[in-house]
């Protein structure tokens, strides 16, 4: 049954003056229209479909690539200017003080090397590519300029003007996703060794097959770490940008009620926040999977990814079609980045998962008590790297900082009584490692072959790519620039006095890979997937996904029957819980004392194990694994580091449960034991939360699992502009251990970004979803028209050849050369 819709309409109906007053405010941007654009070298055609997606032909390499920068910055120009501030570090002149931090931390972790030899790594022509993705991107904030209606709200409610970009916010390492090592298990391991010991806290994690070594550097006392100063410029780094009332040029002002809708709003990002660290919401992750046509009815392959990230208005995703002599790609990918990162082209499809690659290391120094801005290396003292930053604070001076860094990274943390300096290394800031624009070189790969030549150039992020071309292979390649330790595993901080370096890095073509295995399907989803026997152990890493997801994906697959991209549709949808397999058992026979505990646990035993919006079962199994999980946790783990730690992970929950129920005498009493306690807080969880009628403990609904997307100035004017940046609440599916994955929590945070699934039998079958649209200005109809099919599996088309995007075209424009 279709989960329900929340919302009577997508579109919220509202007053006619509030529209007025926005499109007022606001502008109109023309639907089809030919410009006259400097910088350009011929004519190129902008197609739009019916979905949003702008198919782009230009006649040469620089004036696609211009003309990609010009399309997202018409779309997403609010967003770009978000990210050009966070990249620079100039955050604090949009929100005053409350952005020093972001921007310090930005300019810590700013790339510093050569640009040119940057710009180069990622293609041949990288430095030409990125140079007029960048001019695209400056030509339409000239045109702007001239045009004021074509800013969205935001700039008119702030008062600003957007400003150039440069190739240097393109290769930005500011956005923190990939370093976030502190903030993660890398943050809590060391605190939970210090608790409990080494082989206590091994029990604790499932770190896969690198064996880590938790013995730790005996001169580092982890007990002394400063876990929180050393956390805070990477939470800085990762923090949302949320905007005040004060924020508002003067004649915008917000009036009462408005703050107090928008703090209200505050305090919800913030519990959403603090449910991320706690285990409620899932955490990022993505799925991908290749398809032998020995599998498929076409007998071709057939290949889907669905890359899960914060879900959010306007969408992290942007797809695109660029064609020019050499290219002819459509998929998506960041809106700040030239090229498409998932996608395919005239030969191949690929995807990509994120792969478990520790980048990262904590390096604890002594300094010089005579001269605090000298640390110890080897056999002797060596300077700090300084660097003098001013920040620009509105409504108040400038702040002056003075940034240090070691030979190995920026410096997070100082004790001056103790005489110690803690540096971040990450290989975030060696050459070739921004985040996706190896994908360049992917766009044009013709073979497998080629597309692992393109992988060799890929350092960011750690990846898992999955491969498919016409001529029937299929493929995988992790990717990334791993580190290779051989005193220390990375996980535990170590003295940065030279005694504990890299040995370099391992070249990207010995990572595990492998060709038209014989089973007929590649895949991952972030689990542990190391091949038996893997020969370099000590550059992968040790934070792995749980493999409910992974696994099954491989138990639709695995059977010999024919497959279609319907068969892929609904694979990506797919809401069976595994887990529930095991935990449902262990509810089966439990002695529970009411008849309500028992009613409820009959609902959940004869449930189909699937987590649908509107399955009784599934909202009382939700409740019931959470409330287990939890219980568990707290019998098994040490009072002090549960205390730190919190839940375990749930994988680690059911292979207990598992081997209790097994069991007979005291472990099988204890589990029973449990399981009733968990039985019961969940009835008293679900009675609180949705009220005592049992049929309203559905998995989705008003109360329960679903989607909402607010733009971060929606409460910043009347009631009619909130709702029109407001989209949903929608009714969701799936979960945190199921393929449709979409978190634990009531409001979905994280989950498919976009979905892509190709048809190397026919390209005119491939289809995606995105959401909430292509377009960020809420007066676009592109700006939530795909909301609806990414929540509930209606997918739209990806049309390729030339007649198919000329039948799809629902606008043109068209930028021609200035002669």
């Amino acid at each position: 049954m279709r989960p329900l819709l929340l919302r009577a309409t997508l579109v919220p109906v509202f007053s006619l003056v509030a529209f007025v007053t926005l499109a007022l405010a606001t502008g109109a941007s023309a639907q089809s229209e030919r410009l006259r654009t400097p910088g350009l070298k011929a004519t190129v055609t902008l197609q739009r479909d019916s979905a949003g997606i702008v198919h782009i032909t230009a006649a040469n390499e620089h004036d696609l690539f211009f003309a990609q920068g010009w399309s997202v910055a018409r779309d997403r120009l609010w967003q770009l200017e978000t990210w050009r501030r966070r990249a620079t570090g100039t955050v604090s002149e949009l929100i005053g003080a409350r952005g020093v931090e972001m921007d310090v931390a930005s300019r810590q972790f700013r790339f510093r090397g050569d640009l040119g030899k940057e710009l180069a790594i990622y293609h041949p022509r990288g430095r030409a590519i990125i140079q007029a993705f960048v001019d695209g991107i400056n030509a339409y904030i000239a045109l702007t300029a001239k045009e004021p209606d074509r800013l969205s709200a935001e700039f008119n409610w702030l008062g600003i003007k957007p400003q150039k970009w440069t190739p240097a916010i393109v290769v930005s390492r500011h956005n923190g996703l990939f370093l976030g090592g502190l903030t993660d298990r890398e943050g809590i391991t060391p605190r939970i060794v210090a608790a409990v010991g080494a082989e206590a806290a091994r029990a604790l994690f499932d770190f896969g097959p690198a064996d880590p070594m938790l013995g730790g550097d005996p001169q580092v006392d982890l007990a002394k770490l400063p876990m929180d100063a050393l956390k805070a410029p990477l939470l800085a780094l990762r923090g949302a940008l949320r905007f005040e009332s004060g924020d508002l040029a003067p004649a915008r002002r917000a009036d009462a009620g408005a703050r107090r809708w928008l703090a209200a709003e505050n305090e919800k990002a913030e519990a959403l926040a603090l449910a991320r660290l706690s285990g409620a919401a899932q955490a990022e992750g993505s799925n991908n999977w290749s398809v032998a046509g020995t599998h498929t009815a076409s007998g071709k392959p057939l290949l889907a990814n669905d890359p899960h990230r914060v879900i959010a208005s306007p969408s992290l995703r942007y797809f695109v079609h660029l064609k020019a002599p050499g290219w002819n790609v459509i998929g998506g990918g960041e809106p700040s980045l030239p090229g498409v990162a998932i996608g395919h082209n005239e030969h191949g499809a690929w995807g990509l998962t994120i792969f478990a690659i520790d980048g990262e290391d904590v390096l604890e120094y002594d300094t010089d008590p005579a001269d605090p801005a000298r640390y110890r290396y080897r056999n002797g003292w060596e300077k700090l790297q300084l660097v003098t930053e001013t920040i620009a604070v509105k409504g108040g001076a400038p702040v002056v900082r003075q940034l240090r860094s070691t030979r190995h990274g920026p410096v997070i943390a100082v004790d001056a009584m103790r005489h110690k300096a803690w540096a971040y290394r990450t290989t975030m800031l060696e050459y070739g490692t921004a985040p996706y624009l190896g994908s360049l070189r992917m766009d044009q790969a013709r073979t497998w072959a080629e597309f692992r030549e393109a992988c060799s150039h890929t350092m960011a992020p750690p990846e898992n790519m999955v491969w498919a071309d016409t001529s029937g292979t299929i493929g995988w390649q992790v990717v990334g620039k791993a580190p290779v330790r051989t005193n220390y595993s990375g996980l535990l901080p170590v003295r940065g006095d030279g005694t504990y370096e890299w040995q370099g890095f391992l070249p990207v073509l010995e990572l595990p890979n492998a060709t038209n295995p014989a089973r007929g399907f590649v895949h991952s989803a972030n689990e542990m997937n190391v091949p038996r026997g893997y020969a370099h152990l000590d550059a992968v890493g040790h934070d792995w996904a749980d493999d409910w997801r992974a696994n099954r994906i491989a138990e639709v697959l695995a059977p010999s029957r024919k497959l279609t991209v319907d068969s892929m549709r609904a694979l990506q949808f797919d809401a069976t819980s595994l887990p529930a397999r095991t935990l449902v058992e262990a509810a089966r026979t439990a002695a529970l004392t009411t008849p309500r505990l028992s009613a409820a646990r009959d609902a959940m035993v004869n449930w189909d194990q699937r987590m649908t919006a509107t399955s009784v079962g599934a909202g009382i199994y939700a409740a019931y694994e959470k409330a287990l999980r939890r219980r568990v946790s707290e019998a098994v783990t040490p009072p002090q580091a549960f205390t730190l730690l919190g839940p375990l992970e749930l994988v680690i929950v059911t292979r207990w449960v598992e081997t209790a129920g097994k069991a007979s005498g005291a472990p099988r009493t204890r589990l029973d034991s449990l399981v009733t306690l968990a039985m019961n807080d969940a009835v008293t969880d679900l009675e609180q939360h949705r009220g005592p009628a049992m049929a309203d403990w559905t998995w989705g609904g008003p109360r329960g699992h679903r989607a909402e997307l607010r733009s971060p100035l929606a409460a910043l004017r009347d009631s009619g502009a909130r709702a029109a940046l407001t989209i949903g609440p929608i009714a969701m599916g799936g979960y945190g251990s199921t393929v449709w994955a979409s978190g634990n929590g009531d409001l979905v945070t994280d989950g498919p970004s976009f979905r892509f699934i190709a048809d190397l039998a026919d390209w005119e079958r491939s289809v995606g979803t995105n959401t909430p649209g292509q377009s960020a200005d809420p007066r676009s109809k592109y700006f939530r028209n795909l909301f609806e099919g990414w929540a509930t599996g209606r997918y739209f088309p990806l049309p390729f050849s030339a007649s198919r995007v000329k039948a799809a075209t629902r606008e043109t424009v068209e930028l021609r050369a200035r002669r």
